[in-house]
């Protein structure tokens, strides 16, 4: 998506702490290192170094999660949060039952203490990647990845600090993430700046809640949503239609303004 935006806006496109070509530091017993909160403050960082103060951000699962954390912590900052294809984290946890968690079962294995799942997705770091974004796409195939984009993702899998920034990343989502969201709830605060929400017909799509109805929960204010025709990966499985949905909201946006991605 990004050559399509950028004709409309500045794009920063940044790798979270962990993933990419981003660093990957050590855990912490609490999780702060990866928390949702300290990778907002990263998104903060790394726009000031760019000279931008106010900017609009779009992130797709773990990036959506730093995105509207970036909203209720920084809400100055943030002019417009476009989150892909999420729940707020904490809606996940108290919404699930049986059938979510067998569905979403990385929520919980993942989070299970050092050094278990860093173990098992290292006996078979390719196959677990190319598992687990097979049965998140619509069609059940690798077909939407481009080449280059699947050898990245194995080889970066197949590093062991890669494997626990993930592991940690999602430790963080189920106990310093989650509180954060929690006291926010109880505190009565709620995402200022205009929100579109986007999300997947056979991914979040099936989850058995609408997810607009959710987020304006917390949202104060302008939010609006739309089903793509996709699993969970919109831009990958259905860039035009994503980008229909981006576009009307980008366009009541000054051109001096920026977007970035995470």
């Amino acid at each position: 998506l990004a050559p399509a935006l950028a004709g409309a806006c500045t794009v920063v496109a940044k790798d979270l702490r962990g993933y990419g070509q981003s660093p990957a530091p050590p855990g912490d017993p609490e999780h702060t290192v990866y928390s949702k909160r300290a990778m907002a403050a990263d998104c903060i960082a790394v726009m000031q170094a760019l000279g931008h103060q106010r900017f609009m951000v779009m992130g797709h699962d773990r990036g959506a999660r730093v995105a509207y954390r970036l909203a209720l912590d920084h809400p100055a900052v943030v002019t417009r949060l476009i989150p892909l294809d999420i729940l707020p984290t904490a809606d996940v946890w108290a919404r699930m039952t049986a059938a979510s968690a067998l569905s979403a079962y990385h929520w919980l294995f993942l989070a299970q203490p050092y050094p278990l799942p860093e173990t098992l997705i290292a006996a078979a770091p390719g196959f677990y990647v190319e598992h687990t974004l097979r049965s998140w796409t619509k069609n059940r195939t690798l077909g939407c990845f481009a080449p280059a984009a699947l050898a990245h993702y194995r080889a970066l899998l197949g590093t062991p600090e890669r494997i626990h920034a993930v592991c940690e990343d999602y430790r963080a989502g189920a106990s310093i993430d989650r509180a954060a969201d929690e006291a926010d709830r109880k505190a009565g605060r709620r995402i200022s700046c205009p929100t579109l929400v986007l999300w997947g017909s056979d991914y979040v799509g099936r989850g058995g809640v609408d997810p607009l109805e959710i987020w304006r929960e917390w949202c104060g204010g302008d939010v609006r949503g739309e089903q793509i025709a996709a699993g969970h990966f919109l831009a990958e499985e259905n860039p035009d239609a994503t980008l229909a949905a981006l576009r009307p909201f980008l366009r009541e946006v000054q051109p001096s303004r920026s977007y970035p991605g995470s």
